[in-house]
């Protein structure tokens, strides 16, 4: 790898991938069928993985994001919906990090450090890649307070976070410069929670429906300045798009484990299948392609790391991490065969899970446009 990790990175990644081997990994089948697992979550803030990203001045482990980048990626070799889950909650904590006042930052960073449950609530059901088009809307009262109406769809931690931050139209006249953001705790007055969506994949996050009734909130509620939302959540996006791209790796290392450990055992004509060009050759791209995901993954998260602004990197790495990485899950199935079609084997939920990042976190779609845009008009 041409990107070094340092002693301590290198001691976190063999830390996370511990873990992942002994707590994550035997977990990953059950939550499929059952869905999000409190025990294993309880595991994951007892070893500090949440407050990985956190300043030790707030309780966290005070590293930075190819630190952050190292734990998804080795969780996702043992679970997608835990590295997945993990990822949500950054998010959350990071909006808090970079645009909270001093004393937000002490009141949740801690929180979020230890073993509250953050989410970032962006998306509505009108407003998906085009997120300038929410609708919430947050109107300010005389005496500084907030009162929030409208909701949110597919939001990764919905239904299990401690606290949202969410986004609405503080200036509806404004376009993007009239959206906000907001710290909203679950045990608000007016906040609905809907039912568990049934996914196809990444079965093992919480995704449900929120909805605000006039909810009353306090002055220190808002998260920022007031009309920076939009650009907020765009640069914690890129943060978000990393990631998937780590975790698209992660996926794809575990699959091609499989398929290669089956690949060596199945003889077919007295002889292995690794042994036919067929076979090893599709190895051969998928090793490449899986590389080439990790190399631009980290390379975003370092440019992030940097203090530079990683727009195009980060939406480079997830777009092809995102399309190559779904191939390189039903290459793998392919190599098994008939057995690849069934749950018993693993594989199949990998297809399913990596298919979320065809459209999460920004679809193909939208990043063709924002890395042909930056490409073309530079």
């Amino acid at each position: 790898m041409l990107i070094k990790f340092t002693e301590a990175q290198e001691l976190l990644r063999d830390t996370a991938r511990e873990f992942t081997k002994n707590e994550v990994e035997p977990r990953d089948r059950a939550m499929d069928e059952n869905g999000f697992d409190w025990d294993l979550f309880h595991k994951i803030a007892e070893n500090g993985f949440m407050g990985v990203q956190i300043p030790e001045e707030y309780g966290g482990g005070g590293g930075n994001f190819v630190d952050g980048t190292i734990v998804v990626h080795e969780i996702a070799k043992g679970s997608a919906s835990a590295a997945t889950f993990l990822g949500a909650h950054w998010l959350g904590a990071n909006l808090i990090l970079d645009n909270g006042t001093e004393e937000q930052k002490k009141k949740y960073l801690p929180l979020a450090a230890q073993d509250k449950i953050f989410a970032f609530g962006l998306t509505e059901a009108s407003a998906g890649s085009d997120a300038a088009g929410i609708k919430s809307v947050c109107e300010k009262q005389a005496d500084g307070s907030w009162i929030l109406n409208g909701g949110k769809a597919w939001i990764t931690n919905s239904g299990i976070a401690d606290y949202y931050i969410i986004l609405a139209l503080t200036d509806p006249s404004a376009g993007t410069h009239g959206i906000s953001a907001f710290i909203l705790p679950k045990d608000t007055e007016g906040l609905t929670v809907g039912k568990f969506e049934k996914k196809m994949g990444m079965r093992g996050t919480a995704t449900c429906e929120l909805a605000f009734d006039n909810i009353h909130l306090p002055a220190d509620a808002l998260l920022g300045q007031e009309g920076k939302g939009f650009m907020m959540a765009m640069q914690t996006l890129d943060i978000g798009r990393f990631n998937a791209a780590a975790i698209c790796a992660g996926i794809c290392e575990h699959a091609m484990e499989i398929a290669k450990k089956y690949a060596n055992e199945r003889k077919t004509f007295g002889k292995p299948i690794k042994a036919y060009q067929g076979i090893s050759f599709r190895f051969a791209d998928m090793v490449a392609e899986t590389k080439a995901m990790e190399f631009l993954a980290y390379d975003a998260a370092y440019v992030k790391d940097a203090g530079k602004r990683c727009t195009v990197e980060a939406a480079c790495a997830k777009l092809f991490a995102s399309e190559h990485g779904l191939q390189i899950c039903i290459d793998a199935q392919q190599v098994l065969g008939g057995n690849g079609y069934s749950a018993e084997y693993d594989v199949e939920r990998f297809v399913r899970d990596i298919r979320l990042w065809g459209v999460g976190e920004g679809s193909t779609e939208i990043l063709r446009m924002v890395v042909s845009g930056s490409y073309l008009n530079s």
